[in-house]
């Protein structure tokens, strides 16, 4: 399998790439691809989104969505990998290109969030060298906080 890795500055509007994305989003987090539609364009007009995507055959695969917490920290906000295309090491590439690309810009923390029922990212996480630093508790359970410090 060929994969092709694109990073995307900002998000676009409207027009079928984002659609494609947010068609993904809904498969891999197992919720409407119609809410994620409204997050993404509500989080894109409060700050600018980044987003380092995977393609198979011309066919996104697999995203890493995040954007500026404060100034010096990012938030690493969506992801996540189409069922088919998981244990190829996708999630694990777009996370590195996401954390070579914060670095190069100056950020020195990087935070994210995760279910513990989504057990493959959090072990990822942890192998990234993030750190539980939390928890919060929220309409749809648990919430664990994470947190990696760039040296």
């Amino acid at each position: 399998m060929s994969v092709e890795y694109v990073f995307w500055a900002e998000l676009p509007t409207a027009d079928a790439d984002f659609d494609s994305l947010t068609q993904l989003l809904g498969e891999v987090l197992e919720d409407n691809a119609a809410g994620f539609a409204a997050d993404l364009r509500y989080q894109q007009g409060k700050q600018p989104v980044q987003a380092w995507l995977a393609f198979a055959e011309g066919k996104l695969v697999a995203c890493k969505l995040g954007y500026e917490r404060k100034p010096g920290s990012y938030y690493s906000w969506l992801g996540g990998v189409h069922p088919a295309h998981r244990g190829q090491g996708l999630a694990a590439e777009l996370m590195r290109r996401q954390h070579a690309w914060c670095k190069a810009k100056g950020y020195h923390s990087v935070r994210t969030q995760t279910f513990n029922r989504w057990r493959a990212m959090l072990i990822l996480n942890l192998r990234f060298g993030f750190d539980i630093i939390g928890t919060v508790q929220g309409g749809r359970g648990l919430t664990l906080v994470l947190e990696k410090q760039f040296s």
